[in-house]
């Protein structure tokens, strides 16, 4: 198979099949070209079966992406079984099909962050969200770095620790009794799995027998031993990432894992890919001089042949109002000058907290915008206690549905008699909505217990067979009404603003799904599909709307733009203030470096010499990540002795100008 269009590190990466390989790929490099060209060559010229190769990624998108791509390369047949998979999804496939192995049934539930929070909050007794999440996160990092529950509390280092473990312990056994897991428990399960049962670890080292890696810079410690296990000692795998895009040490990324890849696998080749295909010399210049701040485990500077470009514009703004009046500004007139697309425009931010303000600006200028990694409305945690019902509705064999609608409201059945129809429930081979309703489980709780449990299976069944010929609005309200949704909103919120905030939602649902079913003539069931489908095929056609996109700089890691404003770099923003007490400064400027790369044409950097704090006025300094920057390649706005920012009036009188002259293009019908 020829490799065309490949420079020579790329062409080697691809080529390379004799043991354990590290690419190293700077942003923009295409890596994704070499994981989909090097999957044809282990099939074209490896002589392998589609079906015993894996690519492992991090998210469906990626996962997706890859797949459409080698679909390009070879035909169907050919690819015929090939895993392309998060690694959420192979570890979901792997204890589907060895469940038995760890005491569940092969149709265990998968719980998502609310519902186990749920559980978290019965065990510490409480209903503060933050305190909820506090214990939640340290549960997920424990189980991220693979420690056991009994560990953590014998190695507990101070009471909040204690609280943690305990918490964790009765956790494991609670969803073990539903039949449960939760998200990290699809890594961590197989992860133990494998350690201790060497039959089902070499089934699946036969089965997957090579493995390739996307961003494995974010791999945490259970990832990683995941990995490991699997490629066993003939590390047939090709690992692909970057340890300067390591931007998730928050959430349990483990950088050590690049230097662990060199002592475990002795014989480990690397390949460092540095041209980079997306942005210009200047933009990768700055990148290049900020990150070499970093101690480095390993060596590389980026390069591209796609000229000098535009000098990196640094703008200083007098607050926060002024910095969205600013970028706002500058975007427009680029746009009208350049006769681009707002889809080439991207607003880098730090937080969430940052956008409210741009985007009022950019309503008030009638700019269409798209807002990245924010949440969709399905998925908002008063949407989906509906949705569980109607779920329930259409599928009473949907367990986490069935937890999450008998608890949301609660309706008299306590954590101990849902941990004792879990068990039931395993032991019968049974959904729990089927064991609650059979004879044999009536003496094993209390009567009390079991009428609540009766009404409520009750309520599924009248609705299940009203569903069918009743319209859909009708049937959600009269059921938001018998289980007193807007009250028990009320009574849980920590505000009333917040509980009606949540009902407006739920109302918006009910009339969505009303209008949906007359229009579409379709039941409450087949709605319930629909959503279904919708949530999972969210943000497919992002890339098709003409907006600017929003995005913290998190979420815009793997994306590009041919033009970038990366907004609040000040001290205290980016770098973050907890970043610079807790010693991650590192973690920040690789951030910053994301940013930077996610630039193919053009670069702005704002930063104000004030801006409100908890209400008070503060000065703010820029961000040190600025002055690494060599002066050669940016121009200086705003600052005493720099170039002028134009004034917000001479900017609107500008601005007004350049819209009437398109009008008046628009009138001769000459617009080019």
């Amino acid at each position: 198979m020829s490799l065309p269009q490949l420079n020579p590190p790329q062409r080697a990466a691809i080529q390379y099949l004799d043991g354990p390989l590290l690419v190293l790929a700077g942003a923009g490099s295409g890596k994704t070209r070499v994981i989909t060209q090097k999957i044809a060559h282990l099939i074209r010229e490896g002589g392998m079966n589609a079906r015993n190769i894996a690519a492992i990624t991090f998210t469906n998108k990626a996962a997706r992406e890859m797949m459409e791509r080698v679909g390009k390369l070879l035909p169907a047949s050919e690819l015929r079984g090939l895993t392309v998979s998060t690694f959420h999804s192979l570890g979901m496939q792997i204890l589907r099909q060895e469940a038995a192995h760890l005491g569940y049934k092969p149709q265990f539930s998968i719980l998502d962050a609310y519902d186990a929070g749920k559980i978290v909050a019965d065990l510490i007794q409480t209903t503060s969200k933050d305190e909820i999440r506090k214990v939640q996160t340290q549960i997920s990092l424990w189980k991220n770095d693979f420690r056991a529950p009994e560990t953590c509390l014998t190695e507990a280092e101070n009471a909040f620790e204690q609280v943690c473990a305990r918490a964790y312990l009765s956790y494991q056994d609670t969803l073990l009794a539903y039949q449960a897991v939760d998200f990290d428990d699809l890594i961590r399960l197989p992860v133990q799995l494998f350690r201790s049962d060497d039959a089902v670890l070499s089934k699946w080292q036969g089965k997957l027998r090579y493995l390739l890696i996307d961003e494995y810079q974010d791999t945490n410690t259970c990832q990683y031993q995941m990995v490991k296990l699997l490629a066993g000692v003939r590390g047939m795998f090709t690992a692909v990432g970057d340890d300067d895009q390591s931007i998730y040490a928050w959430r349990g990324a483990n950088i050590e894992n690049l230097r662990l890849l060199q002592v475990d696998f002795p014989r480990l080749k690397i390949i460092k890919l540095e041209q980079n295909y997306r942005s210009t010399a200047r933009i990768l210049r700055a990148a290049n001089s900020v990150i070499g701040n970093n101690p480095k485990l390993f060596e590389k500077k980026l390069w591209s042949e796609l000229g000098l470009g535009e000098p990196i514009h640094v703008v200083q703004c007098k607050d926060e109002e002024h910095e969205a009046e600013i970028v706002v500004q500058r975007l427009l007139a680029h746009k009208f000058e350049s006769r681009t697309r707002f889809a080439d425009y991207a607003i880098l931010y730090r937080g969430n907290y940052q956008a409210r303000i741009f985007e009022q600006v950019l309503r008030n200028n009638k700019i269409p915008y798209q807002m990245s990694g924010g949440q969709s409305f399905f998925d908002k945690a008063e949407i989906k206690d509906v949705l569980s019902y109607l779920r329930l509705i259409t599928n009473p064999d949907d367990d986490p549905a069935f937890i999450r609608s008998l608890t949301t409201p609660k309706r008299g059945v306590g954590n101990v008699s849902l941990e004792k129809l879990g068990a039931y429930a395993g032991q019968r081979q049974k959904s729990l909505f089927a064991a609650a309703t059979e004879e044999g489980f009536r003496g094993q709780i209390q009567i009390a217990q079991h009428e609540a449990l009766d009404d409520f299976c009750r309520l599924i069944v009248n609705l299940e067979s009203r569903a069918r010929r009743e319209p859909a609005g009708e049937l959600v309200q009269e059921l938001l009404k018998y289980i007193g949704y807007e009250t028990w909103l009320l009574d849980s919120e920590d505000s009333p603003r917040a509980a009606e905030s949540k009902w407006k939602n739920v109302q918006e649902l009910v009339g969505w799904l009303a209008k949906k079913g007359e229009a579409d003539g379709k039941n409450v069931i087949e709605l319930a599909q629909t959503i279904a489908l919708i949530t999972m095929l969210e943000g497919r056609d992002e890339s098709e709307v003409d907006a600017v996109k929003m995005s913290t700089l998190h979420a815009s890691k793997g994306l590009e733009y041919p033009h970038v404003f990366l907004v609040g770099c000040e001290e205290g923003i980016l770098p973050h203030s907890e970043s610079v007490d807790n010693g991650m400064i590192e973690e920040e400027r690789r951030l910053m470096y994301v940013g930077i790369t996610r630039a193919q044409r053009s670069l702005t950097l704002t930063h104000c010499v004030k801006r409100k704090r908890a209400g008070e006025w503060q000065f703010v300094d820029p961000s040190r990540f600025i002055a690494e920057i060599g002066a050669d390649d940016v121009r200086l706005f705003g600052r005493p002795g720099a170039e002028p920012i134009v004034s917000k009036s001479e900017g609107r009188a500008k601005l007004s100008s350049l819209l009437s002259s398109l009008d008046a293009l628009k009138g001769k019908g000459e617009t080019g």
